[in-house]
């Protein structure tokens, strides 16, 4: 018989989960075979660019859609066909879909007066949710005297109101500027933290994805193409697909011409570029060497490779420069302002050297 010890180190069950699941309009195959577990009290993002099938996703989790095969469970229950309002969850929209002609506290109550509790409960429970979204005494107010970010507050506390198990985001800050989404990314992480409960969301930007998230779902035309935290996703990403919309990086295309299950060679015009070994590859693939800007040295001394400023873009602690390598083309370096300092700093126009190790570079599957 299993003992409580042994017991308590077994992994929570997921809160949600997708199995197998694929969703069609028509011709259009918007989800592919996903298969997902998402577990109690973490943060996900589903990253990708528009069209990949995130917000499908989402909606699936919420009740809006159905798939067309494959399941779907809520808390180990299978729910395809439970409607919305019968799902331990709560969806905050892009646009917010507030009502204009209400207060804040009744916009918040809305659905919670359906249930039909004792008015001094609901009045309790809106109290309690504005002081968790940080807006206490707003209840009065319209919808229209607040700001974007007061009324995202407003949507947030809205679906909170019921205490779902998951909340799903679908790119709740698009309509932001970058200064207050920076601030609400930071009051949405804390808010989590605080609540303890399930936070899945829907986003394309990258920086939002990797600041906010436990784990992020990488999709694309329908399919999760890597799962993981933004730190693995970073430094190991399966292809260049991820690599590319994880973070910045310089894709040098070549040949891998000689390996040893670990560090590999590729043919790059001029010089051979090492790295380390990306999944699934062979001597002879077509592949990309890549390279964060941040991996890559510039020095006026003698180095691999001679290059030439073509641009730089000052970002307070870093300075970005665009140089031209007469072999390898354009590419990024980022370099800090201590190491810019020790140099003496570049100017366009000038000519510098740029070199990286080898472990700083990956090898990747052009796909």
């Amino acid at each position: 018989m299993q003992t409580a010890a042994a017991r308590s180190s077994d992994p929570p069950h997921p809160i949600a989960a997708f199995t197998a699941v694929s969703k069609r309009y028509g011709e259009v195959l918007a989800a592919d075979q996903l298969d997902l577990a998402i577990q109690p009290g973490e943060f996900l993002s589903f990253l990708g660019p528009s069209g990949c099938g995130k917000t499908t996703a989402l909606r699936m989790l919420a009740g809006f859609e159905q798939p067309t095969t494959g399941a779907v469970y809520l808390d180990g229950q299978q729910v395809n066909t439970l409607p919305p309002h019968r799902r331990p969850v709560n969806m905050v929209f892009q646009h917010y879909a507030l009502f204009p002609h209400m207060n804040v506290a009744d916009n918040i109550s809305y659905g919670l007066r359906q249930q039909r509790p004792r008015p001094a409960d609901i009045a309790q429970r809106v109290t309690q949710v504005l002081d968790t979204v940080r807006l206490p005494g707003f209840g009065p107010r319209r919808i229209w005297e607040m700001s974007g970010g007061q009324q995202q507050r407003v949507a947030l506390a809205r679906a909170l109101i019921n205490q779902p198990k998951i909340l799903l985001l679908d790119e709740p800050m698009a309509a932001l500027d970058r200064k207050l989404r920076r601030e609400m990314q930071i009051e949405l992480q804390s808010l989590q933290r605080a609540l303890g409960i399930t936070f899945v969301l829907v986003t394309h930007d990258q920086e939002e994805a990797l600041s906010m998230s436990d784990r992020i779902c990488i999709m694309r035309a329908g399919r999760i193409v890597q799962t993981g935290s933004p730190r693995a996703l970073y430094d190991a990403p399966i292809n260049r697909y991820v690599a590319d919309f994880v973070g910045k990086s310089n894709f040098f295309d070549g040949t891998l011409t000689a390996t040893d299950g670990v560090n590999g060679t590729v043919s790059l015009p001029g010089f051979p570029g090492q790295g380390r070994l990306g999944p699934g590859l062979c001597k002879g693939d077509r592949v990309s060497l890549s390279v964060r800007p941040e991996q890559i040295a510039l020095t006026r001394s003698p180095a691999t490779l001679p290059v030439t400023i073509t641009n730089r873009i000052f970002l307070g602690e870093h300075t970005e420069y665009l140089v031209h390598s007469p072999t390898l083309g354009a590419f990024l370096v980022l370099v800090s302002r201590q190491s810019e300092a020790a140099e003496g700093g570049f100017d366009p126009g000038q000519s510098a050297y740029a070199h990286w190790t080898p472990d700083a570079a990956l090898i990747l599957k052009n796909d």
